[in-house]
């Protein structure tokens, strides 16, 4: 079944749809998208290595799960959806941290261009990844997740960058 992206004007309205396929170039237009930082009962940040192999910024560590919502689908439901199939785990207590959040991003020529609200929850579960999403998965207490993003820069995508410092600052840093 083909994914369809929904495509949103500057006010965050759906305009549209496309197949994913077609939506990530060097003119990315814009879409919605979900940023989720899901935790472990233990307060622990599950964070994921993107599969090599993948057309948006291959081989990055980022935050546990990222993508797009289908037409009519919540970031609830969407969230659910990516953390099953991409690592093989529920969701639960997912609440909004930075549902504002829009960026631009470029990679190799391929740019991101997305609405994208960010999430905290907990997983529940063991991560068993599919290959062909998830290369490599850790389990981070929070300091030690930013220590890594300082210490290792662009090894980790910008989004996930940027919303770690967001998240801070805006006081949401979970306790462990």
């Amino acid at each position: 079944m083909e994914e369809l992206i929904v495509l949103v004007d500057d006010d965050g309205q759906a305009i549209g749809t496309m197949p994913k396929p077609l939506v990530h170039h060097g003119e990315t237009p814009l879409h919605r998208a979900f940023s989720a930082y899901l935790f472990d009962d233990d307060g622990r940040l599950l964070i994921t290595r993107r599969a090599v192999d993948k057309a948006t910024f291959p081989g990055m560590w980022t935050n546990t799960v990222c993508g797009h919502p289908g037409p009519g689908e919540d970031d609830a439901a969407a969230i659910e959806r990516r953390a099953r199939f991409e690592l093989g785990l529920g969701v639960a207590d997912v609440r909004p941290a930075l549902p504002g959040y829009r960026y631009r991003a470029e990679f190799r020529g391929v740019v991101e261009n997305e609405i994208c609200p960010v999430y905290l929850g907990r997983f529940t579960g063991s991560p068993a990844p599919d290959a062909a999403e998830v290369e490599e998965w850790e389990l981070l207490d929070w300091a030690g997740f930013r220590r890594r993003q300082e210490t290792e820069g662009d090894a980790w995508s910008p989004w996930c960058r940027e919303q770690a410092r967001m998240i801070e600052d805006a006081g949401l840093v979970p306790s462990t």
